[in-house]
């Protein structure tokens, strides 16, 4: 076979045998290579677990294809580059192929080592289609692009108005945590197998900077893991996913949430698929309607917005600092200090434990805090994409820098997603045993999240006067009586979270 055939490159989150360079290829037809780079390894201070289920779906993706007869070299090398200089030497490849990578960065670097990019389907709408359709619009919103994505897919309509009557569920879709003690749906723990424990040796033995638990069954490594995981779901949790996706709990670390991004990020599900699934259940009668639509709208929604913000905002867009943000990433979120902030603590554990937290505790307390604090949206977004199960460059460039740290100034977000301790106490129950006390601003119990909201608006009021949607807020802080004094106490918590010492 060398040298008279392809080489189809299968890089590490594009693992679906029909959906990326593979799709009309055989084991005839081609040879398959697959790098694990020991550089990109080193790069940052990964989540064991992020690492594990990257390494070993990329393992258990290489077994399956040898199964169906496909000749693949599998590589760890130094480097993407050694690695694929290494293959071509030993089997004189006529060309390589790859689809498209998923970061600005992998297109630059393939297109440098001279590596043939085809188009990939691993999202629902091409970036072509999105970036026509955006063209000759005056904002480029989230609502608006659902709306079209349910149109174009035919998904929840009614003819040409959406099922139901309306767009979508949210004022059914934001209850507080329930107070009746109930259990929330499980899902199957997957066994390690000899290819999960080989990968677990190999990250110790390579000295690879890592942080956090090691895996314990609950992220999929395979597609028929993912399958179930999915199935699991849509049978399980989806039912009661809706009332209650925003609540936080510290006894309960998914809800009802869908626990499927890691294995749509790595492509073992295809987002159609996954929001297909939620559909048929809807309409066989076994789940709301609020829950299949909000559940929907993350996936044919959000995640397709989020990745075509990614493509359309180009690579700058990740280097946006509007607030002019410049502190670094808390001690008390990367494990290296504790806190007492409960609702801090809790989600932390949480990322520790399963390198996971779910999309409101990213948003209104890791999010919100670094907002009001003034995290680096740079450093912020490095550790997100490194610390979470579901971490990529696409996926967390526009949740901090647009929707979470404001950093694009409105680009995204129409106004900043800052507030103070009343919100958490609302939708989790954190706060009823936490030594803060939410209502306070002032004082060495005022809730660090009421004291920074204040500072935020006034510390960034030039900035923010011109955004119509924080008129009243802005108002509201010129009116306290106090201001200064809680100014004082946000500028130690600030301190203090920075010394971890809060």
């Amino acid at each position: 076979m060398s040298g008279s055939t392809p080489t189809i490159w299968i890089l590490g989150d594009q693992l679906h045998r029909h959906h990326g360079a593979l799709a009309g290829h055989g084991p005839d037809t081609c040879r398959v290579l697959m790098i694990e780079s020991r550089a990109l390894l080193m790069q940052r201070r990964w989540h064991r677990q992020r690492l594990h289920v990257v390494l070993s779906a990329m393992r258990h993706f290489a077994d399956e294809l040898r199964h169906e007869g496909f000749s693949v070299d599998y590589r760890v090398a130094d480097t993407l580059a050694d690695g694929l200089q290494a293959h071509r030497k030993e089997h004189q490849p006529v060309e390589v192929i790859a689809a498209t990578p998923f970061s600005h960065q992998g297109v630059d670097r393939l297109t440098a080592l001279d590596v043939t990019l085809v188009p990939h389907r691993f999202f629902i709408t091409d970036v072509a289609t999105v970036r026509a359709w955006a063209a000759d619009r005056k904002r480029f919103r989230m609502e608006d692009f659902y709306r079209w994505q349910r149109q174009h897919m035919g998904i929840l309509m009614d003819g040409a108005e959406p099922e139901g009557g309306r767009w979508n569920f949210d004022a059914d879709n934001r209850e507080p945590p329930p107070r009746d003690g109930r259990n929330w749906p499980e899902f199957t723990r997957f066994d390690a197998d000899s290819i999960d424990d080989a990968v677990q040796a190999d990250i110790d033995s390579w000295g690879v900077p890592v942080w956090g638990a090691g895996p314990s069954g609950e992220w999929p490594v395979n597609r028929a893991q993912a399958a179930q995981r999915l199935a699991e779901f849509i049978d399980r949790a989806l039912p009661t996913f809706g009332a209650h996706e925003d609540a936080m709990l510290k006894a309960e670390w998914k809800l009802a949430h869908s626990t499927l991004s890691s294995s749509m990020n790595l492509g073992l599900l295809h987002p159609e698929d996954v929001a297909r699934a939620a559909e048929s259940a809807y309409a066989s009668g076994a789940v709301p309607l609020n829950s299949a639509e909000g559940f929907i709208r993350q996936v044919i929604g959000w995640r397709e917005y989020v990745w075509s913000v990614y493509w359309l905002w180009g690579p700058e867009y990740r280097h946006r600092n509007h607030l002019n943000a410049d502190q670094r990433v808390p001690p008390a979120f990367t494990g290296d200090a504790t806190t007492e902030m409960a609702c801090v603590a809790s989600t932390v554990a949480g990322i520790e434990g399963r390198a996971y937290a779910h999309h409101i505790e990213r948003l209104m307390v890791l999010g919100n805090l670094a907002l009001t604090v003034g995290v680096d949206p740079q450093a912020m977004t490095d550790w997100m994409t490194a610390s979470f199960i579901d971490g990529a460059e696409w996926v967390m460039v526009p949740n901090v820098v647009g929707m979470a740290l404001h950093a694009d100034g409105g680009m995204m977000a129409t106004k900043p997603y800052a507030s103070g301790g009343a919100y958490i106490n609302k939708m989790s129950d954190h706060c009823r045993d936490c030594r803060f006390d939410p209502k306070k601003r002032t004082g060495e119990n005022a809730c660090p999240f009421t004291s920074l909201y204040w500072d935020f608006l006034a510390r960034n009021e030039t900035a923010l006067q011109g955004n119509h949607r924080l008129g009243q807020q802005l108002a509201g802080m010129r009116r306290l009586a106090d201001l200064e004094q809680t100014r004082a106490r946000a500028a130690e918590v600030r301190t203090s979270l920075a010394n971890g010492t809060l």
